[in-house]
């Protein structure tokens, strides 16, 4: 006679989850020589390939940080590939005009996140917030306060152009709106 195997579930047939059970999950570790982490943040290990890596999520922000998608393709090939990426993705955009999303949630450009990034504000910022550090900023370097000083004129010019483009964008969203 076999011997009765003790259920998992306790008496309880739905008490747990679909395809729960005390067996060891297999987990894949991250790719990245030394790292102990949850690799499961897959990246091509070239262009065109299909093979993958697979990393814990900050040495995916490291791999992806220097990845270039046209690496290897000659000019027309890139401005091909890149037509047929606008292409496919132009429904995606069709949709931003709807503004369902709120600031910090995506809806920002790479521009106003570097210029936010630049005034040391969260993606989340309101413009009175912008306005502030603008001026805060501004009082630091501004050709009057240090007169002379090359590098303070570069960073007035960055802190004024990050400025123009959070005004723009809020202008934008204003008219959309």
């Amino acid at each position: 006679m076999p011997k009765a195997r003790r259920s998992n579930d306790w008496g309880f047939p739905r008490w747990r989850g679909y395809e729960e059970s005390r067996e060891a999950a297999t987990v894949r570790l991250c790719d990245r020589h030394g790292c102990e982490e949850k690799g499961d943040c897959p990246a091509p290990k070239s262009p065109n390939n299909p093979d993958r890596w697979h990393f814990c999520q900050a040495h995916a922000a490291e791999y992806n940080r220097k990845w270039d998608y046209f690496e290897g393709l000659d000019k027309e090939e890139a401005a091909q590939r890149a037509k047929a990426e606008r292409r496919d993705n132009s429904g995606y955009a069709e949709a931003s005009h709807y503004g369902w999303t709120g600031s910090g949630d995506g809806s920002r450009s790479d521009d106003e996140m570097r210029a936010l990034e630049l005034l040391e504000l969260e993606a989340d910022a309101d413009f009175d917030a912008i306005k502030k550090a603008y001026r805060k900023k501004a009082k630091e370097v501004h050709p009057d306060v240090k007169p002379g000083d090359e590098e303070a004129a570069r960073q007035f010019q960055a802190i004024q152009v990050s400025y123009e483009v959070l005004r723009q964008a809020e202008e934008r969203r204003e008219w959309k709106g």
